[in-house]
């Protein structure tokens, strides 16, 4: 059900082109699914599989959208393709319980085999120690104890991903680039769907015979093309391939959560020569540790299920599960310019009390000094070195020996 450019389309581009109507591509893929049993038909017949068992097609359209068709349904359960006793079956595609599910097992082995990354885990390991264990009267799917610490490179391998390519600030400066081209070329290309009607870039979603037409070779047809109504569009994608790109001034975090319109409101020098790029880094269930609703069983007693906290598998762990990162990209490239445009985010970040800039220093060394909390070591975090008499405390469990021995000598 993605757009062109994936989540470009449908988290970038959508909410702008259609003035922030809600539109999840998880809708789009039910009704591709829709458009796909109603075009092969006959096909279907002939193969002699033209109807699906009782709620079969119910059943695939909650596993694409991940949650129940009739949502905020009141019914204890709210699922219509399957009854409770298989409730763990909504666990495998797109688990909502604890996002640990083979949709992520797919995009970890791809991406990383396409970056050059190690994928940390493992998952036919997972799929050795997995079992399901009914759990306060649903059946869910558990692993052993022994696996909890593989989980949780699980979601540090979704981070370092995100980091490293999808959220990436070069990429996100081409994300920005194409989504501006889209928007000046949304109503000057049209795609032909049912009923001899035409629909734009942004309401294609509304005709699948015209939505699957829509993919990334929309780039290509964009900058192909001759039209003049392109022209603006067609320069924008112009300077990606030539590697003209918005500029990054830096990157900083705000100490408690912002919107756009927040931080975007705070730019005075020429508005429009600025984007605020707001990006949530986290383990896939905003602020809350997904492990916690992970169950597990241990070999003693494979039959129950327990919970396993994170202190239980180890202090080394992320204390925090998401954090918010807002990066000011820059349109203009002329070094004038991007000089004082990165004086500027500097100053704005001072203003707004967000954390120095890891080059704050080096691109306004006569500002930093002025914000007292940016002049203390390493803003708060105590130094060994600078304080011998602390380092005692800062020891492995807070002691200088752990004690081994658990029966006492006679």
């Amino acid at each position: 059900g993605h757009g062109p450019f994936s989540h470009l389309f449908d988290q970038m581009f959508m909410p702008q082109a259609n003035g922030n109507e809600e539109w999840k591509h998880e809708d789009a893929s039910v009704q591709m699914f829709e458009y796909l049993l109603e075009e092969n038909r006959e096909q279907l017949t002939e193969m002699g599989n033209a109807e699906l068992e009782g709620n079969d097609l119910v059943f695939i359209k909650e596993l694409i959208r991940g949650v129940p068709l009739m949502e905020g349904s009141v019914e204890a359960w709210p699922h219509e393709g399957r009854g409770e006793v298989k409730s763990f079956l909504y666990e495998i595609v797109s688990n909502k319980q604890n996002g640990i599910d083979v949709d992520k097992f797919d995009y970890f082995a791809r991406d990383c085999h396409h970056l050059g990354l190690k994928n940390n885990f493992d998952h036919m390991r997972y799929f050795k120690f997995t079992r399901v264990i009914e759990v306060e009267g649903n059946k869910h799917i558990c692993t052993r104890d022994k696996e909890a610490g593989n989980l949780y490179d699980l979601f540090y391998t979704r981070d370092r991903l995100h980091r490293r390519a999808c959220q990436h600030k070069v990429k996100m400066s081409v994300d920005i680039m194409i989504k501006d081209a889209l928007l000046k070329a949304n109503n000057q290309i049209e795609f032909k769907g049912r009923d001899e009607q035409f629909f734009t870039i942004s309401k294609a979603k509304d005709d699948m015979k015209a939505y699957i037409q829509l993919t990334d070779y929309v780039f290509e047809q964009i900058l192909n093309s001759s039209s003049s109504e392109l022209r603006e569009a067609r320069e924008i994608l112009h300077n990606i391939v030539c590697r003209r790109l918005y500029k990054c001034l830096g990157q900083t975090q705000p100490d408690k959560t912002v919107t756009v319109s927040q931080v975007s409101s705070a730019v005075s020098l020429q508005p429009q020569d600025f984007i605020v790029n707001v990006i949530v880094m986290d383990y896939g269930m905003k602020e809350k540790n997904p492990i916690n609703n992970v169950r597990f069983y241990c070999k003693n007693d494979p039959n129950k299920a327990i919970q396993i906290r994170k202190n239980q598998v180890s202090k080394l762990l992320p204390e925090h599960f998401a954090e918010q990162l807002i990066r000011v990209y820059f349109k203009k490239t002329d070094s004038e310019s991007l000089e004082a445009a990165k004086k500027h985010f500097i100053q704005w970040c001072m203003n707004k009390n967000f954390s120095k800039p890891q080059d704050g220093d080096i691109i306004a060394p006569e500002l930093t000094p002025l914000k007292a909390s940016w002049c203390n070591n390493n803003e708060g975090e105590n130094s060994d070195e600078a304080n011998p008499k602390e380092r005692n405390k800062n020891l492995v469990n807070g002691q200088k020996k752990i004690k081994t021995q658990l029966f006492k000598k006679n």
